[in-house]
């Protein structure tokens, strides 16, 4: 696995030292970080006691040169709108923002790395789980569906 992306929980995940999330982190040659991840997390950060401490460590982390933050364009829009219409043929309805950190890690080409569910039902993404940080129902819906895997090359 050389480049991935990750969502809001794995970023957290991380801050709380999961095990698997480090070894993962440790193990790539970059981490795409969708804008809508970077919001979400802000927006967390200022609802918090700890807001310029989490935006401080989080500045550290996006320096890292192994770290990227990925905007949005044409491109990502038309993945946004592949995604929105297929989810709703399919009457499986997830969070805006999700759909915009999919997009961003299909135009992109990494893997996502998530412990939401409802990431499943986005036919063409990959999806990266961390084992200690997600419920045994997760893991097992991955495994039945071909796409858990901690190793992925895109």
């Amino acid at each position: 696995m050389k480049h991935i992306a990750i969502d809001t929980n794995i970023y957290v995940a991380f801050k709380l030292g999961s095990p698997s999330v480090v070894e993962l982190f440790q193990n790539v040659e970059s981490i795409g970080i969708d804008i809508t991840v970077v919001a979400e997390l802000f927006s967390g950060f200022s609802l918090g006691n700890r807001e310029k401490k989490n935006k401080t460590e989080f500045n550290e982390f996006v320096n890292s040169p192994r770290v990227e933050i990925l905007s949005h364009d044409f491109q990502t829009a038309e993945y946004y709108a592949l995604i929105v219409k297929s989810l709703k043929t399919k009457g499986k309805p997830i969070p805006t923002n999700d759909i915009w950190i999919a997009a961003s890690a299909m135009r992109n080409g990494l893997a996502l790395c998530t412990n939401d569910n409802h990431f499943l039902a986005i036919d063409g993404l990959p999806i990266i789980s961390c084992s200690d940080t997600t419920s045994k129902t997760n893991t097992k819906d991955l495994q039945k569906q071909g796409k858990h895997t901690r190793i992925f090359e895109p």
